[in-house]
């Protein structure tokens, strides 16, 4: 079986991404990160990717139009023939240009059990203060594709988490972040083993 060629974008420290690249060399994910692009030049997942020997790029979006920007991240995704688009901790809402190329072949994940506490502007330490302030006794984190609408696609995988009495905000996100860099590869795993079928709102995960 061909393994997968992934494209990973990310704007931050890209630990999603770091457990993804040590799934693919473990032999966990039929699959190789084969680039990886960020909106922020001096994002640390560029120096992972290099530490890796992985091709990284820069496309800073200030000043540009989101599809004259998502058109050079489309040209660079193409140039390098990336079969999967992996969202790791990507700030930038992708337009239909973007959606429309690659439907049904970009994962994003979410800290939280959507369709719970998503959507614009609900990223990071936000959405667990949001958990906490809400007094919710369950979170967790949730893999999914990605469609127009914000953290609105189908659920791939979700794994919950406790929350505990004297959880803060910080330490609600590094427990949920562990989970996350376990869940992360299988999905991918599931999408390189053509066992994801998207049927309307659903995914169904096939046995064979």
């Amino acid at each position: 079986m061909r393994r997968i060629r992934i494209g990973v974008l990310a704007s931050g420290g890209g630990t999603n991404l770091q457990a993804i690249i040590d799934a693919c060399e473990r032999g966990e994910i039929d699959g190789d990160v084969v680039v990886v692009i960020s909106n922020v030049p001096e994002a640390y997942a560029l120096e992972r990717a290099r530490t890796h020997r992985i091709p990284a790029f820069a496309f800073p979006h200030k000043g540009l139009t989101r599809e004259d920007h998502e058109k050079d991240v489309i040209g660079c995704l193409a140039q390098h023939q990336v079969d999967l688009v992996v969202l790791a901790g990507y700030l930038r809402m992708m337009t239909p240009l973007f959606i429309d190329k690659y439907a049904g072949r970009i994962m994003n994940t979410h800290p939280a059990l959507l369709p719970s506490f998503g959507g614009k502007d609900m990223h990071g330490l936000k959405v667990h203060q949001a958990v906490l302030d809400y007094g919710c006794k369950v979170s967790g984190c949730t893999i999914h594709f990605v469609t127009a609408e914000v953290d609105g696609g189908q659920i791939i995988l979700q794994k919950s988490v406790p929350v505990l009495e004297d959880d803060t905000a910080e330490t609600l996100q590094e427990r949920i972040l562990k989970e996350e860099h376990k869940l992360f590869p299988r999905a991918i795993q599931l999408f390189a083993q053509g066992k994801l079928k998207i049927e309307g709102r659903r995914v169904r995960i096939l046995e064979t």
